[in-house]
């Protein structure tokens, strides 16, 4: 087993995917700058793992820090790359935050790190606004419909064009929908800092009595009832396809440099379906209202998931109504509410 370097390690899905890599027998060590997160997590991992990983406090876009962190960690394997800022409303609003944020970081680690195999955490905002759906790995990169859609394209751009002028490097951009859920210990899940931005979380925060109502971005929009469409994984299958990921470039059965995956339950649900889901399975009445469409939302979009089945062997298994019970129950664990 190798030594892996998860960055936003202590974020959502970065915290579901360290418990997976150690379940499998990996070397963790973590870096986060905590601007979205927190260290309760790390004691949240040590209880689901019974080991706490190496953890430092790091701001990638300080390049001497990173520098300082890689000369005393030398034997590296691999990367899974999270930490990097992830609302296409927010970066519609500051979207200098997020191309700061999230290429600064990316290519102060790829100046800094020696380690051959890397995990670019990428998304379905690469494509843009498709014109088929399900879509595929194949399908043109559009014009990105948020500034967060554009850092993910530059940032896989930036990763191909590396990989050809570093020959020791290997990279697989995971493009993943929407992750939900929690693990089914209630120990670690989606906690943002502040208004979520996100829906679920949102939902949840609502029915806690956190938040008076849940707004619904537009109720117009040409799909069966109205509200966007979105494929929803649960984060653990998200996790354990980044894992799956990285064996593949661990043991060298990758065919390319660089490889892309669509990471995702290939089924859509709208907006509404997703409240009517999490309605069923809590027992409870969501208060929502709709509001005006928000700026930087596709109308629809699901994964073609075949490449990732046959090639990584690689499928996701948990339900919506899984996904939305233990993002319930993580919240009501937060919330100390049994």
């Amino acid at each position: 087993m190798a030594k892996i370097l998860v960055t936003g390690g202590l974020g959502y899905i970065g915290s579901h995917t360290v418990v997976a890599l150690i379940n499998q027998g990996h070397e963790v060590c973590i870096i986060d700058d905590l601007s979205n997160s927190s260290l309760k997590v790390l004691d949240g991992l040590e209880k689901i793992t019974g080991k706490k990983p190496d953890f430092c406090q790091l701001d990638l876009r300080d390049l001497e820090a990173v520098k300082i962190y890689f000369s005393n960690q030398t034997d590296i394997e691999g990367i899974v790359h999270f930490a990097a800022s992830k609302a296409v409303g927010e970066s519609v609003e500051n979207p200098l935050l997020y191309y700061h944020n999230n290429l600064t970081g990316l290519i102060n680690l790829l100046k800094c790190t020696a380690a051959k195999n890397f995990i670019f955490s990428s998304s379905c905002t690469v494509y843009g606004s498709p014109d088929d759906l399900p879509i595929t790995e194949d399908a043109p990169i559009k014009p990105a419909m948020s500034p967060y859609g554009n850092t993910k394209q530059i940032g896989e751009e930036i990763l191909k064009d590396v990989t050809l002028a570093n020959p020791s490097l290997n990279v697989i951009a995971l493009r993943y929908f929407n992750p939900i859920g929690a693990h089914h210990s209630a120990l670690i899940g989606e906690l943002p800092i502040g208004i979520p931005q996100n829906l679920v979380p949102f939902i949840t925060q609502t029915a806690i009595g956190l938040r008076q109502e849940l707004k619904v971005f537009g109720n117009d929009y040409p799909t069966v009832d109205g509200t966007c469409v979105r494929d929803y994984i649960h984060v653990m299958d998200l996790a354990e396809a980044h894992v799956i990921a990285l064996q593949r470039l661990l043991n060298q059965t990758n065919e390319d440099k660089f490889e892309v995956f669509n990471v995702g339950t290939g089924a859509g649900s709208t907006v509404l379906e997703v409240i009517h889901a999490f309605e069923s399975v809590s027992g409870l009445k969501l208060p929502f209202k709709f509001a005006p469409r928000r700026e930087g939302d596709v109308i629809e979009i699901y994964a073609h998931t075949e490449k990732a089945n046959k090639v990584l062997g690689w499928k996701a298994s948990r339900t919506l109504d899984e996904a939305l019970k233990s993002a319930w129950l993580w919240e009501c664990h937060v919330r100390n509410i049994s």
